[in-house]
C-alpha cells in the first residue's frame, strides 16, 4: 500500500511539475537508499513557482530538511541533491539561504573536504556576501566550516575577516561579540604570523568597541592571542605584541585605554611579562 501510495504521488506531481528535464530526473534516480518516488517528491518541492503558488514556506522546510536528506543518502549520492542545493541557495527568500547558512557546516561534515571544496565553498562564498540575516549563519559555525577545509583554502578566508566587522546596521553588535568568540576558535587554525598579521588589528579594532559586551570577549580574544603567540617557536611576535598592548592601552592618554589594559591582564596574567622589560 505504501509503495501504491508513492507511485501514485510520484506520477500525480511529475504531471504538473515541469521544472525537470528527462536527463534531470534521470540523473536524480541514480540511487538506491530510498524509495525513489519519496526522494522525487521532495526534489520537487523545491521548485520556485511551486512555492509561489503552493506554499511560501515549503522551501525553508526543505532548506532545513536538506542535510538530513544528505545524511540518509549519503555522499556517494551527492549528485541527486547538488542542484537542488545549489537552487535553494540562490532562493529570493533570505529566510531559506539563511537556514542553509546556519546548516553548511554540518553538510561539510557529510560530503568530506573533496566534495566541500568542489561544491560547498562557491555557496559559502556567497553566503559571506549576502544579508546580515544570513551572513550571522555562516559566521556562527565559521571555525567548524573552516578547520575542514585544506591549510592553503583557508587561508584565502584570512583576508575577508575585517568585513565582518562592517555589518548593514551598526547597532548590531552581536554580530561583532560572534566575531570574537569565533577568533578564539580560529586561533588554533592558523600560524603564529597569520594571527598577528590579519586577526591582531581585529581583536584590537573589538577592543575598543562601542559596546562592553563585544569588549569583554576581545579582552578573551587578545589574552588567549598572547598565550598562542607565547606558546610559538618564534618569540619576536608576542614581544612585538605586549609593546603594542602596552604602547596603546598601558599609556593611553584616555582612561579607558589604560583600563582596557587592566582588564586585559586581568583575564590573563599579562604580569609574568614585565620581567621580560615591558612597560
Amino acid at each position: 500500500d505504501m509503495d501504491s501510495t508513492l507511485h501514485y504521488i510520484h506520477d500525480s506531481d511529475l504531471s504538473t511539475n515541469s521544472s525537470f528535464s528527462p536527463e534531470e530526473e534521470r540523473k536524480s534516480k541514480v540511487q538506491d537508499v530510498v524509495p525513489q518516488a519519496l526522494l522525487d517528491q521532495y526534489l520537487s518541492m523545491t521548485d520556485p513557482s511551486r512555492a509561489q503558488t503552493v506554499d511560501t514556506e515549503i522551501a525553508k522546510h526543505c532548506a532545513y530538511s536538506l542535510p538530513g536528506v544528505a545524511l540518509t543518502l549519503g555522499r556517494q549520492n551527492w549528485h541527486c541533491l547538488k542542484d537542488t542545493y545549489e537552487t535553494l541557495a540562490s532562493d529570493m527568500q533570505w529566510k531559506v539561504r539563511r537556514t542553509l547558512a546556519f546548516s553548511i557546516h554540518e553538510l561539510a561534515v557529510i560530503l568530506g573536504d573533496q566534495l566541500t571544496a568542489g561544491d560547498l565553498v562557491p555557496v559559502f562564498n556567497g553566503f559571506l556576501k549576502d544579508l546580515d540575516e544570513v551572513r550571522i549563519g555562516v559566521l556562527k559555525h565559521l571555525h567548524d566550516f573552516l578547520k575542514l577545509l585544506h591549510p592553503d583554502k583557508r587561508r584565502e578566508y584570512l583576508y575577508q575577516l575585517q568585513e565582518f566587522l562592517v555589518t548593514d546596521n551598526s547597532r548590531n553588535w552581536r554580530f561583532r561579540a560572534e566575531l570574537a568568540e569565533q577568533l578564539i576558535l580560529l586561533l588554533d587554525l592558523y600560524s603564529a604570523r597569520d594571527i598577528y598579521d590579519y586577526l591582531r588589528p581585529i581583536a584590537f579594532s573589538l577592543c575598543a568597541d562601542k559596546v562592553s559586551s563585544v569588549r569583554w570577549i576581545s579582552y578573551k580574544l587578545v589574552s588567549e592571542m598572547v598565550k598562542k603567540l607565547y606558546t610559538a617557536s618564534t618569540s619576536t611576535f608576542v614581544v612585538d605584541l605586549m609593546n603594542e598592548l602596552v604602547e596603546k592601552f598601558c599609556r593611553c592618554r584616555k582612561w579607558s585605554g589604560r583600563q582596557t589594559f587592566v582588564f586585559i591582564c586581568q583575564v590573563r596574567c599579562l604580569f609574568l611579562f614585565i620581567p621580560w622589560g615591558f612597560g
